[in-house]
């Protein structure tokens, strides 16, 4: 089969990837244009450009597929189908129509719980014990179409987002070959069609859902750091500095919400305390607690905003 893919960030080019080393015909890959990036704001290519430009795979970076011309440069293509994962454009029905055998989006989590843009994060945040991967046949709704094959891993207490995005970019890798070597075969795949009770939403995870509030207990503080690591980063400030904290456990002790305690780099909040393991100051390298306190201090007794 002719492939399009669709991907821009790092879970999209494991995708990609495995789709090359399968030997598959991946005729184009579309991905978000090149962004600033760094100290020096330079353009940078998404994950998906470099890895397609790596093996010589056109590119395209469109801002819109809205138009006439885009859409009739897609169906010049030709494809018999398209892989589409975290590409970050709405795909007009047109777009959706142009490959024969549909396109097929790999989703980070078990529709029609967490449809949107960050399943993985919200999942954590939500405490649910169990997420995973759906391959499902898009539609013009939001991550509404009928599911192909889907897989579970379990969300485990210590998980973080990082940790998480990987096991699931590696599942949906693996799903995606099995889907399309069903196809490719003409073994019969049963869309079945998303339940209409339990539908949530993954909304975008804003700026300010990641400042810590330490007047909340102590599992969703937990839950925010693990969500948050390692980006954007749950984050707290003192003296005017930003403090990143990515990765901490609840302990039983008390204390004043924000309050640092006794004994190594421990916070109060409302319900108990967070014993911070790795910490990020601002403009500098991730560190474990013990380093960092040995350059810098709060003072047992300090509240921090």
């Amino acid at each position: 089969m002719r492939i399009v893919f669709m991907g821009t960030p790092d879970f999209a080019a494991t995708v990609l990837e495995s789709l090359i080393a399968a030997r598959h015909d991946v005729v184009c890959a579309y991905s978000q244009p090149p962004r600033p990036s760094g100290r020096g704001h330079k353009q940078q290519p998404s994950p998906v450009q470099k890895l397609a430009e790596e093996h010589g795979i056109p590119v395209r970076c469109p801002t819109s597929l809205k138009s006439p011309e885009e859409q009739a440069a897609f169906a010049e293509l030709k494809a018999d189908v398209a892989v589409v994962a975290a590409y970050g454009l709405i795909l007009p029905k047109a777009i959706l129509d142009a490959p024969t055998k549909g396109c097929l989006n790999v989703h980070g989590s078990l529709l029609p719980r967490w449809r949107g843009a960050a399943p993985i994060q919200r999942a954590i945040m939500a405490g649910d014990d169990q997420t995973g991967i759906c391959i499902m046949r898009m539609d013009e709704g939001l991550d509404t179409g009928p599911v192909l094959l889907r897989d579970s891993i379990p969300i485990g207490p210590e998980t973080t987002a990082g940790e998480l995005h990987d096991q699931l970019a590696d599942l949906g890798a693996r799903l995606m070959l099995v889907t399309l070597g069903m196809m490719t075969l003409g073994d019969t795949l049963i869309p079945m069609s998303q339940p209409e009770s339990g539908v949530t939403y993954a909304k975008k995870i804003e700026r300010e859902e990641s400042r810590i509030d330490w007047n909340k207990p102590a599992i969703e503080i937990d839950r925010l750091i693990r969500a948050m690591s390692p980006h954007p980063g749950a984050w707290f400030e003192h003296s005017g500095e930003r403090f990143k904290l990515l990765k901490a456990h609840p302990l039983d002790r008390r204390g004043k919400p924000g309050q640092v305690l006794e004994g190594g780099l421990t916070i109060a909040c409302i319900d108990g305390a967070m014993g911070v393991q790795t910490i990020q100051r601002q403009g500098k390298a991730p560190m474990d607690a013990d380093a960092f306190l040995r350059g810098y201090v709060f003072p047992p007794g300090t509240v921090l905003t």
